[in-house]
């Protein structure tokens, strides 16, 4: 069962050839037996799974089926579940129970799924290796050596390990389409405010993005549809109206004008230019024109994203303090030591990073200089997207400049870690929709992905050309060569 992708699962659940119980059952096992060497959950709610599963099938056994009745999906631990712990990778909320659920949650649950357990994940989704977590690093299932990318790893590596058919994630610089190239999955960030961010821990409140992993474009549509929508508790939450993702995805592929950033391929490992020339004449034959086209300003994107996120993530990060929840330093004799010691404590070293550089750049004399020009690169970047929207559909690019680097390789070296998500970034600070698919390996057989970005709420477009593509390539046909796939 778990070589199935979703929509084949909610085949056989329908034809009651597995009952909901069983395919839980089946994966919280998986998990148990092998998790141990990747790290990817921190949490388990099997009692919780169990009791919805028993639910789920009383429900079909009346002929009463909802959407996903019966699908296991693994939340990541940034999104607030009711009555289970929502960490964040991070020690200041090692303990913190949430009292509620956070809207993905709430509509998946709605549509029947149930939540196995909740991922682990860089702090507070800054880092890009998943190796700045609270509870350890997770490790990416095509080699242990390796990392999985960040801050959605252990999202991502629990779907490539089939430990879950599916997951959900967020992405504020490229923690979703990183990861899902690092680990040879698929992975979507639709159009900032296309889906709630209402109980999904902030870091970066103009750039953070939920999303989906996936094995396939067709089940990434699935559940998008499923996760979108207006919601009044989030007032970035648009009121365009959802299309059925999914059946856009399946329609008849007509060929479409793809654009290939030539920014975008500078710096390239070797071997992922290479595969990424490999997969354009795929879509050639398709009957797709390419060409190539300039987006200047995102020569600039890095530059702006790391002035714009550790802002913001200054201001959203100030509400720990040791007073309301979260982690309380203890043996203090005054309300500023409380302060102090309870962050100076509970944060690790790269959230303290980008705090310390957050509140610089929001600084008295400096927010004009820092801030301010970070936003009008910004704007520059989103009309370099809005010109390159009148001459192409979609655009194409790799997903990250390299494979998965070594375990410990970057730890040290902040700037080489943030130079991972070069070719994201630019889309999260144009609140763009884009897609990463598994389209090819290195010489030593780490995944290499694919990147398609669309225009604003133009996801069943992406979708569409995500699935043509698949289709032609078959590379998410293959998974991890190693007993994580038994």
């Amino acid at each position: 069962m778990h070589n199935k992708t979703v929509s084949e699962l909610k085949k056989v659940i329908e034809k009651k050839e597995v009952s909901a119980l069983e395919l839980t059952n089946h994966f919280l096992d998986r998990i148990k037996n092998l998790d141990s060497n990747l790290n990817s959950f921190i949490t388990l709610t099997e009692e919780q799974a169990i009791d919805k599963a028993k639910k789920i099938d009383k429900e079909i056994s009346k002929g009463l089926f909802k959407p996903l009745s019966g699908i296991p999906i693994a939340q990541k631990d940034i999104f607030c579940t009711k009555g289970v712990k929502t960490t964040c990778g991070s020690k200041m909320l090692d303990n913190f129970i949430s009292p509620y659920d956070a809207t993905v949650v709430e509509k998946l649950n709605d549509v029947g799924m149930i939540v196995i357990g909740k991922t682990n994940m860089d702090e507070f989704a800054m880092g890009s290796s998943n190796e700045t977590s609270y509870f350890g690093d997770v490790r990416n299932p095509w080699d242990k050596d390796y990392v999985p990318g960040g801050s959605s790893g252990g999202s991502a590596v629990s779907v490539a390990a089939r430990l879950i058919p599916c997951s959900t994630g967020t992405d504020t610089g490229g923690s979703i389409r990183q990861p899902a190239s690092l680990t040879g999955i698929c992975g979507i960030k639709p159009t900032y405010g296309r889906v709630s961010r209402y109980g999904m821990i902030a870091f970066a409140s103009s750039l953070d993005q939920a999303g989906v992993f996936t094995r396939t474009a067709e089940d990434s549509a699935i559940l998008l549809t499923h996760i979108s929508g207006f919601d009044p508790k989030d007032s970035t939450s648009s009121r365009k109206p959802v299309p059925d993702y999914a059946q856009d995805c399946l329609k008849d592929f007509k060929p479409v004008t793809i654009g290939i950033p030539i920014e975008f391929l500078d710096g390239l490992d070797s071997k992922v230019c290479e595969v990424f020339e490999d997969n354009i004449k795929i879509l050639e034959k398709d009957g797709c024109k390419v060409k190539k086209i300039s987006l200047e300003s995102s020569k600039l994107g890095v530059s702006a994203y790391q002035v714009v996120a550790p802002a913001e993530c200054s201001s959203n990060l100030s509400r720990y303090d040791g007073v309301r929840f979260g982690y309380r330093a203890k043996n203090v004799k005054n309300i500023e030591e409380l302060y102090k010691k309870s962050r100076s404590d509970a944060f690790g070293a790269e959230v303290k990073r980008r705090i310390l550089i957050g509140t610089y750049a929001l600084s008295a004399g400096y927010v004009d200089a820092y801030y301010k020009k970070a936003q009008q690169v910004r704007t520059l970047i989103r009309r370099d997207f809005d010109d390159a929207f009148k001459k192409v559909d979609v655009l194409l690019a790799p997903t990250a400049p390299t494979t998965a680097f070594g375990s410990g390789d970057n730890i040290d070296n902040p700037m080489a870690m943030y130079l991972s998500d070069l070719l994201t970034i630019p889309a999260n600070l144009a609140g763009l929709p884009a897609i990463s698919l598994p389209c090819g390996f290195d010489k030593s057989g780490l995944p290499i992905g694919l990147q398609l970005i669309g225009n604003v709420f133009e996801e069943g477009k992406l979708l569409q050309v995500a699935n043509q593509f698949e289709k032609a390539a078959e590379v998410y046909k293959n998974r991890p060569k190693t007993d994580f796939t038994l």
